[in-house]
């Protein structure tokens, strides 16, 4: 699944380290996440939308609607 993390962390000048801390996860975890490596739990992609004020469908994607 691709998505728009890395646009919306670097819009608000955020490190991968930062992104991970605000979501309690590893940064490791949030860069698997970023790079569309790793699809995250419904729980923690509704925890995504939140922190930046989105909904999922507006950061998340299918790769086939592209």
């Amino acid at each position: 699944m691709k998505n728009r993390l890395k646009v919306l962390r670097a819009e608000r000048d955020w490190t991968q380290a930062d992104l991970a801390h605000a979501l309690d996860v590893s940064r490791q975890t949030a860069n698997a996440i970023e790079k569309g490596k790793f699809d995250p739990s419904l729980p923690l992609a509704f925890k995504i939308a939140r922190l930046f004020n989105l909904t999922v469908e507006e950061i998340f994607f299918d790769e086939q609607m592209t």
